[in-house]
């Protein structure tokens, strides 16, 4: 996936490489108590104050890190580099506008692998889950499951975006984070999620919650068959994430008909 050679970022290890993630998540969390306007920007459609704020914060540290970047806010750089940092700096801003305590700051660590580490802060509560490839993940460090849900018409579900007939789930939400609705797939809050009716996702949407997905024990695909691991900027994906393998199969199937 990536190639070249970025010196002590090659060599950097799980656990300083959590550090990294973490500490850009506490500069954005200061740069977002700071900030006394949160509405939008006037730049890009969509794009707000509290972004720009958060994105900036967050590139500083990682650029200290030596890593490359693909943020939703400021694009690409570094994409050579052994670890690249994929990073919404809000994810759910509109949430964030209107003072609804559910957006986060998302970050995933890329390497030729795939995900190596990721973490998903709720920047209203404080609450931090991160995951390690092959190291489990936790909330608040203790670790978490998904709720073992098999059949969908028991399955409590987010969307985002609007399905267009029911798929025959018991209840639905739709959240507004797509990196904290991911997270309670995994903690077995919800039982699944999906991107359905035309929405589409950018991967720092759902990398950092697909890693804590994964690594919790939960289960991913996408609607139509792509790789849900992409450093490209403009591609877009429809993930769907579910607490069991018979599960997912059966979200997937309904949303087809």
């Amino acid at each position: 996936m990536m190639t070249g050679c970025s010196g002590n970022v090659a060599r950097m290890d799980d656990d300083t490489l959590l550090e990294v993630l973490h500490a850009t998540a506490t500069a954005i969390a200061g740069a977002l108590g700071d900030l006394d306007d949160w509405g939008l920007a006037g730049t890009v459609d969509g794009q707000y104050r509290h972004d720009l704020a958060a994105d900036a914060a967050g590139l500083a540290v990682l650029a200290d890190a030596g890593v490359g970047v693909l943020s939703e806010e400021s694009g690409t750089q570094g994409l050579e580099r052994d670890i690249v940092v994929v990073i919404d700096p809000v994810d759910g801003s509109t949430n964030a506008s209107h003072g609804i305590p559910w957006f986060a700051t998302s970050l995933c660590a890329v390497d030729a692998d795939g995900p190596r580490v990721a973490l998903v802060v709720n920047q209203a509560s404080g609450v931090r889950f991160e995951a390690v490839r092959g190291g489990g993940a936790r909330k608040d460090g203790v670790a978490i499951a998904p709720s073992g849900c098999g059949r969908l018409e028991d399955a409590i579900v987010a969307f985002s975006g609007y399905p267009d007939h029911h798929f025959g789930w018991n209840q639905y939400r739709c959240l507004g984070s797509a990196a904290l609705d991911l997270c309670a797939v995994a903690d077995g809050v919800l039982d699944g999620y999906a991107v359905v009716g035309g929405s589409q996702l950018g991967s720092w949407d759902y990398l950092g919650g697909m890693l804590i997905c994964t690594e919790a024990g939960a289960v991913l695909a996408e609607a139509s068959g792509k790789d849900l691991v992409t450093l490209s900027h403009t591609e877009r994906r429809e993930p769907f994430a579910a607490a069991t393998p018979a599960l997912l199969e059966a979200f997937l199937a309904a949303a087809a008909l």
